[in-house]
């Protein structure tokens, strides 16, 4: 049972696996597309190649709480996964992933050039570490 998370944005979009146990998060990738249907095609590889049974995609809910078109378009996006894969699509809170993912690559050292390159992969590894904790305590 591997999850794949998903940090969709508007350029980047970070990708995150777990491992079979789907207890961990494993691999990370970042797809560089502006084009849905380009994301849409890598993330259909990413399934294939990992056996991936489930997806989680980053919904980006404003700082209140309410909705803005960011998540609007993540909900869009869900409905574009959910009827190309035929796999559960959940819709998982992402605020503060990006800020936080940022914070950890300033802190590893890595320079703003750099961050840029990774931080949407590693947005969905926290994206998909909230997630697994989530279903760990649901038990």
């Amino acid at each position: 049972m591997r999850i794949m998370a998903i940090d969709y944005g508007d350029a980047h979009t970070g990708i995150a696996i777990s491992d079979q146990t789907g207890l961990l998060a494993g691999y990370t990738t970042t797809i560089h597309s502006r084009k849905q249907e380009a994301v849409t095609e890598e993330i259909g590889k990413l399934v294939e190649a990992y056996g991936v049974t489930e997806l989680v995609l980053g919904y980006p809910k404003n700082m209140d709480g309410t909705l803005g078109p960011r998540a609007e378009k993540a909900a869009a996006f869900a409905q574009v996964l959910e009827a190309a894969f035929h796999l559960p699509v959940t819709l998982w809170d992402e605020r503060r992933t990006t800020i936080d993912a940022h914070n950890i690559l300033s802190s590893a050292g890595k320079n703003a050039k750099k961050r840029k390159q990774t931080v949407d992969a590693v947005a969905a590894a926290l994206i998909l570490e909230g997630y697994l904790t989530f279903k760990r305590s649901r038990g």
